[in-house]
């Protein structure tokens, strides 16, 4: 497997680079125990099984796991991430700085989990998305299963197109969501940052997984925190993809 390459930044880096352990006080990252909750029964997950954490960001959700049991591994693209995420990681966790678009892994994972727009989402904006969603299908075992969060695309029009977020463009053409905000790092110095996410529909996540060889269980309504089987809404920020390898 190729470690990414400090010769092709990716956008995200400078600004995981800027928040750090900052990341971690957003109210978005204070749901990890509900969510691990949801997704230990919804995956069927059993100590001593291989988890791949795409995306990890500090290791919120790989420290979770592997305090239950199961051998962790994280991947994400920031380089300041990983020095986090491995600083204080429990036994079982392990981290790696790579890039999502090239993993490398075939079939060595029980379960992949890529959540709150840890690389799939973010990684639209330079058309990665299948490339992304491929690599995390190869990681797993015929049988394993997936959890991906992806942003809401009909949150994304009701809300953001509509003007109610004034820093926030959705561009209907391409599905991707464009904001300039401002983040601070854990001293407190703001930084001007733009964000790129993808929004997608359930049929669009139905028929990505299809072509990386997926099969989909189910798609819910989810919030940050607030993981559950609810029915695809235009009112919750996120879906919540739970599929397995055919």
């Amino acid at each position: 497997m190729a470690e990414a390459s400090p010769d092709h930044q990716h956008w995200f880096e400078p600004i995981a680079a800027h928040l750090g352990g900052a990341y971690l006080r957003y109210s978005f990252t204070k749901g990890t125990r509900q969510e691990v909750d949801f997704l230990f029964d919804a995956l069927q997950l059993r100590p001593g099984q291989r988890v791949l954490d795409v995306g990890c960001g500090p290791g919120r959700h790989a420290h979770e796991l592997a305090r239950r049991g199961l051998i962790v591994h994280g991947i994400d693209i920031s380089e300041r991430f990983i020095e986090l995420a491995a600083a204080d990681a429990p036994d079982g966790a392990t981290f790696q700085r790579l890039d999502a678009r090239d993993l490398g892994f075939d079939g060595e994972f029980d379960a992949v989990i890529c959540l709150c727009q840890g690389a799939f989402g973010l990684m639209t904006a330079n058309g990665d998305d299948e490339r992304v969603l491929a690599a995390m299908a190869r990681a797993l075992r015929p049988g394993g299963q997936l959890a991906l969060s992806a942003f809401n695309a009909y949150y994304a029009v009701k809300y953001f197109a509509a003007g109610d977020n004034p820093g926030a463009t959705f561009d209907a053409a391409t599905g991707v969501n464009h904001e300039h905000t401002e983040v601070r790092n854990e001293q407190g110095e703001a930084k001007a940052v733009d964000l790129w996410t993808g929004c997608y529909t359930p049929r669009e996540l139905r028929v990505l997984c299809r072509v990386a060889g997926l099969t989909v269980d189910s798609i819910s309504s989810v919030e940050p925190g607030g993981y559950g089987w609810a029915e695809p809404t235009t009112e919750t920020a996120e879906f919540l993809v739970i599929a397995h390898r055919s």
